[in-house]
Formats: structure tokens, C-alpha cells, sequence
């Protein structure tokens, strides 16, 4: 790919008030380009590695030369970006579609500009050896509920393949093409509408059970009330997005950290995570009350705290007992 005309726009700093915005300039193919310079170090795939949903996200790839892709819809319309990382102080962005200039600007905050970790005391050696390990491991923001609320409900008490595998076919029928030079099959989420406009059959012929089908739809018809979560406190967040019936602590918790940059959100509820954050911290599998005391210490960076374990490979439990079943709702 050539190389763009770029603006270096510095970042604003760790634990920034509102977001910085990024001044761009014309890039390739009728795109628009800017270099992003955080004042503290960034790892670009660390960061952003838990926004995917699945290997094969076609809202999200990885491309053999190292650039990460995302897809978006902002307000002024759907758009592509394209990230690579040249340093721990320096990403390089580049965006297409109608909404390119707003993706540029969104990218401080997706790259964790508002994240604070100076208030971060480690307390164990393992902990202090992968923040160590890891200082460019930062708490992303995109600013965008209803993206990452549809793919957390699909998410909802089935096995990890067979909610991306409903994402990716919802998205291939559903979504719109990336704009510009994205990899192949790269698709942008639908917006409220778009989803409103998701039949019953389709949603059953994805593998999406009624109940999940209709929380979709929910939260689609509330969207507009749903992306003022972007202003509010995590605890008043919370309660917006759990007032949608289907929505519950889990779900809300998938989407504080990804949409609302929330670095104390845990995924109360999660089928594997209590346990694998028990064998971490204390050598055996807890429930989720006791999870939730074992990193009470850590408040408010508990959400840091799993991603630094589980970026040690430590917070996983040794599988015992049966596997969860797929089930397919498509039969009958």
C-alpha cells in the first residue's frame, strides 16, 4: 500500500477528560490518513484483540503485514480503518467511507487515550510482572453501543463458535460492504434500522434462538437511548442497558468494556471466567461471588486485571468434566 500523506496529531495524554481528535489529511484511494501519538506507550493488537468476535470477525481482521482493519458506522455513515502499528508511541490510521473522518477522530479512544491505569497497583508479583510485561496494554473505547451490544447477545449462554458463526452470517447478509481497499468478506455492522429489518426466519436460519432474536430487536428499537450509556457513569450505564428486557449484568459488562472503555467492568455470569480467575489468583475454580472478592483490591481496574492474566495465559482453568453441547436451533 503507498505510503499516505499523514498529520501527526500527539495524543492527549493518559486518562485524557474527552477524547483527542485527530487531524486528517487526504490519503490513498480517496481515503483520509493521521498518525496517532500517544504520550504513553500503545500495543495496538493487545489493545484491541477482545473487540473481535471470533477469528474471523469480518468486522475485524489482521492482514500478514502486521495492519489491523476495523469496520464502523458512526453517525455520518459506515467507514473502514486500517491501523499499523510503527512504534510504542506511533499508529499510523488510515480510513475510508463516509464516515472516515469520524473514525479518524474516534481512534485516540479506541487506542485507549481516556484509559488511566496510574492509579494501578499491582499487589502480587505475577501482576506486577505482566503490567511490566505488557505497558502498552490499554482499556479500549469505541464510543459505539448497539455495536458491541447485538454480537454480546448473540453471545448469550452458548459456545463462543456458535455465536461468531451467527455474526458472521447476520453480517454477510445484513451488512454493508467495507468501503475502500478492506480484506475480502469485510462487512459493517447494520445500524438500528438495519437490524429492525432483520427477519424472524433469518435470525432462526443464523442459529438464533427467539429469545436472543428478540433482545436484538429490543435494544434496536431503544438504540438512540442506548449510545447515551457513552455519556454516562458505569453505574449509570449499567442500569441503562440492563432497563432492556434480555440484558442482563453479563451482557453489560461485554459492552462497558468495549463500547465504554470501562476498566472495572467483570463479566459477572461468564461460564468460564470465575473460574479460570480463581485458579489464577488462588489455585482453584470459585463461583462468582468469590471471583468478585478475590479482586475487590483491585477496584476500580478489576477488568485490567483479568486481561493482564489473561495475557500471562494463567486465567484458564484445566478443563474437567463434559464440554458444552452446540445447539442448533435451526432443527424442526
Amino acid at each position: 500500500m503507498p505510503a499516505p500523506t499523514t498529520a501527526a496529531v500527539p495524543g492527549t495524554g493518559v486518562g485524557a477528560a474527552v477524547g483527542a481528535a485527530l487531524d486528517a489529511s487526504p490519503g490513498p484511494v480517496d481515503g483520509r490518513a493521521a498518525t496517532y501519538r500517544p504520550a504513553a506507550p500503545v500495543d495496538l493488537v493487545q489493545t484491541l484483540q477482545r473487540l473481535a468476535h471470533g477469528r474471523f470477525d469480518p468486522t475485524q481482521q489482521r492482514t500478514p503485514d502486521g495492519a489491523l482493519w476495523r469496520t464502523t458506522r458512526p453517525p455520518s455513515g459506515p467507514a473502514t480503518l486500517r491501523l499499523a502499528q510503527r512504534g510504542p508511541h506511533q499508529v499510523d490510521a488510515l480510513a475510508w467511507g463516509p464516515g472516515a473522518e469520524e473514525a479518524l477522530a474516534s481512534v485516540p479512544e479506541l487506542l485507549g487515550d481516556r484509559d488511566d491505569p496510574s492509579s494501578f497497583t499491582p499487589l502480587r508479583a505475577d501482576l506486577h510482572d505482566a503490567h511490566r510485561r505488557h505497558p502498552g496494554l490499554r482499556v479500549p473505547r469505541t464510543g459505539r453501543v448497539l455495536e458491541a451490544l447485538v454480537p454480546a447477545v448473540l453471545e448469550q449462554r452458548v459456545i463462543a463458535s456458535t455465536a461468531f458463526s451467527a455474526w458472521r452470517w447476520l453480517l454477510d447478509r445484513h451488512g454493508s460492504p467495507a468501503p475502500g481497499p478492506a480484506p475480502v468478506g469485510m462487512r459493517v455492522v447494520p445500524d438500528a434500522h438495519g437490524w429492525l429489518g432483520v427477519p424472524e426466519w433469518d435470525f432462526h436460519r443464523a442459529g438464533v434462538d427467539p429469545r436472543r432474536a428478540r433482545t436484538v430487536l429490543a435494544c434496536a428499537r431503544v438504540a438512540g437511548r442506548l449510545e447515551e450509556a457513552t455519556t454516562m457513569a458505569p453505574d449509570d450505564a449499567a442500569r441503562r442497558l440492563q432497563a432492556v428486557p434480555g440484558v442482563g449484568v453479563w451482557t453489560a459488562a461485554e459492552v462497558a468494556q468495549r463500547a465504554l472503555g470501562d476498566a472495572d467492568a467483570v463479566s459477572v455470569g461468564d461460564y468460564h471466567l470465575a473460574k479460570g480467575v480463581g485458579w489464577a489468583l488462588v489455585g482453584r475454580r470459585v463461583d462468582d461471588a468469590t471471583m468478585l472478592e478475590l479482586l475487590a483490591p483491585w477496584r476500580p481496574h478489576r477488568y485490567r486485571v483479568i486481561r493482564l492474566l489473561e495475557l500471562t495465559g494463567r486465567a484458564f482453568a484445566p478443563r474437567r468434566g463434559p464440554w458444552l453441547t452446540v445447539q442448533d436451533h435451526r432443527r424442526g
